[in-house]
């Protein structure tokens, strides 16, 4: 995020999305397509060979790729890096949501208060001042002036988060139909087409300001911020430990705040790092609701967790019980 943000003064929006999006997807593909070790490409891997395959590539292309970096991009012109980044790591809450309504998980106390707490730190974000002073002293009788609130670079980057959280949500259906691995790349150069398009009609001068330091900076977010970062995900998604991995998400925008400080200057009022604290514990909260509930209960909790995917072979892996141990 900070990355980019540094680049955004000499480039536009929808370039720098198809930057981050197009050259990662072949990236990923290449990387698909590397011989395993008796020497022959993986015959295991399973390619899109049904329109059913593709229909489900296309959907995921349009809301995880063309929307998500598409609101991203723009937004961040509009917001400081960390608090783009705090917005964008919101999406757990919006999986919660989704996950709870679509297949029936459970979120549980802990969870509720994680998602009260979220849409608290976001609205301390995202709203006008004016607006949470009149909330706090007549909630009854506010009134509030919409224009120009959806202009705000914040609430882009909730666009963005929801629409990754949505994309989210696609994958149980998309591996069914296509090896994991291969969905992403694909996903990330379709994905990529649309926004190719709107920047040759919408845009000019994309690339005639761009330094050399740029080049650099867009070429990290490209192969580290989404190449790397997605196969990454994928090879530890794949050992099995998902609470762990999602918990990690806690730290990017701490990172993400850190480094903005650092590097661009950026500082936050007080309602913005109060904002920023709550939505971070409102993360740790739904990512570790069921850890949290065992540890205060006593009980451990135990979670029925959806048929998994090698992501190697995209072969089924039979369902795993898991349980959170309880100290004696």
């Amino acid at each position: 995020m900070v990355a980019m943000k540094g680049v955004m003064p000499h480039t536009t929006p929808l370039f720098m999305a198809v930057m981050r999006l197009i050259p990662a997807g072949i990236l990923v593909l290449l990387f698909a397509a590397i011989p395993v070790e008796d020497g022959d490409a993986n015959p295991q891997r399973l390619q899109p060979q049904s329109w059913q395959a593709w229909a489900w590539i296309l959907l995921f292309a349009l809301v995880d790729g063309t929307l998500f970096q598409g609101f991203l991009a723009t937004g961040l012109v509009r917001t400081n890096a960390g608090l783009g980044s705090v917005m964008i790591d919101s999406q757990p809450l919006a999986v919660a949501v989704l996950s709870a309504w679509l297949f029936k998980e459970r979120i549980g106390a802990i969870g509720i208060c994680g998602l009260g707490l979220g849409v608290l730190g976001i609205s301390c974000i995202g709203l006008p001042v004016e607006w949470l002073s009149q909330i706090a002293t007549s909630p009854l009788t506010s009134q509030f002036d919409l224009s120009g609130l959806f202009n705000r670079g914040e609430w882009l980057m909730l666009l963005a988060a929801l629409s990754m959280a949505v994309g989210t949500i696609l994958v149980p259906f998309i591996t069914k139909h296509v090896d994991p691995v291969i969905a992403t790349g694909w996903h990330m150069i379709i994905g990529g087409v649309p926004l190719a398009i709107g920047s040759f009609y919408l845009e000019s001068n994309q690339w005639t300001a761009i330094t050399g330091y740029d080049w650099v900076a867009i070429a990290y977010a490209t192969v580290f911020g989404s190449a790397i970062a997605y196969g990454l995900f994928f090879y530890f998604a794949a050992k099995g430990n998902l609470t762990s991995l999602s918990s990690l998400t806690f730290l990017t925008p701490v990172f993400a705040l850190l480094f903005g400080s650092l590097f661009l200057g950026e500082t936050l009022d007080l309602l913005q790092w109060c904002g920023v604290s709550l939505t971070l514990v409102s993360i740790l909260l739904i990512n570790q609701r069921d850890y949290i509930w065992s540890q205060l209960t006593g009980v451990p909790v135990i979670t029925k967790q959806t048929q998994q995917f090698d992501v190697v072979s995209a072969t089924p892996v039979e369902p795993k019980i898991q349980t959170h141990p309880v100290e004696e």
